[in-house]
């Protein structure tokens, strides 16, 4: 069976899952901008149990999702001891490409003040995002001329983990992603400037690369390239490849954060990489 078709099929079981999920905490929800999308929902563990915090941007490729809809995934993180931030961005195709990026630098400033103004040590900040959110993510944290242009500040962030991300666009790209990216950006412009192999700057950011060779969706070889560019300009970084057995894109992307530590490797990478930063 072809992965794509693994990867449509892969749905049902998804939000099966997701209907299980016992909603433990009551996220704060934040807005950094006047439209609707622009804003923050804040996790607090009940049991905290680590000083690091965890940035998170949603997928859906840049056209759906709200840090709402994956609510599941703050829970899982905030069940684990880490406090969660999930930033929502505008959504194309009514919003296009630099918006997002605009919104993902805005609302992560905004998510490091917050934690500032209630005294909540934000030294050690790891950005992550799946799909999409791994593609805007990347940006923020290796683009320097993205940080300069919105004002960024890296120094909090102490680690990097993307998950199934579109890291450079090639004609060889799914139909799925084509149309996505056609989507993303307006006609005729340079995107060049919204693709993070060509984008990253020298960081001394560790990073670490989710990915999966049966996506269904992403090629591997998007990871392989910017692991390349990483490893040319000496960044820490490291490419884990899936080896579970929901190993399809939505699966290792956002389902594994419906699993466990104990039943998905992937989850526990993600986990014992942050725990050993």
């Amino acid at each position: 069976m072809k992965d794509s078709t693994r990867e449509s099929l892969s749905y049902f079981g998804l939000y099966a899952k997701l209907l299980r999920v016992k909603k433990e905490i009551k996220p704060q929800a934040i807005s950094f901008g006047n439209d609707k999308q622009q804003y923050f929902s804040y996790y607090e563990p009940q049991n905290l149990t680590s000083n690091k915090v965890i940035v998170w941007v949603h997928g859906g490729g840049w056209n759906a999702g709200t840090p709402k809809t994956f609510d599941f995934v703050g829970q899982c993180v905030a069940k684990h001891g880490y406090r969660f931030l999930s930033l929502g961005y505008r959504l194309s195709p009514k919003n296009k490409f630099p918006c997002q990026i605009e919104d993902v630098c805005n609302g992560y400033k905004a998510a490091i003040a917050f934690l500032q103004q209630k005294g909540i040590d934000s030294s050690k900040v790891i950005v992550s995002g799946p799909s999409a959110g791994a593609h805007l993510t990347s940006i923020l944290c290796y683009g320097d001329h993205i940080q300069e242009t919105y004002g960024v500040d890296r120094s909090p962030v102490t680690g990097f983990i993307g998950v199934g991300g579109p890291y450079r666009f090639s004609e060889k790209d799914s139909l799925s992603v084509r149309l996505l990216l056609n989507q993303l950006f307006a006609k005729g412009y340079d995107r060049v400037q919204g693709e993070p192999c060509a984008l990253i700057s020298k960081s001394e950011i560790p990073m670490l690369l989710i990915q999966s060779k049966h996506d269904g969706l992403i090629s591997y070889s998007c990871a392989e390239e910017f692991y390349k560019k990483a490893q040319e300009l000496g960044i820490p970084c490291e490419l884990y490849s899936v080896v579970d057995r929901k190993n399809t894109h939505s699966w290792y992307t956002a389902g594994m954060f419906l699993e466990t530590r104990e039943t998905n490797q992937g989850l526990d990478k993600f986990f014992t990489w942050i725990e050993k930063l």
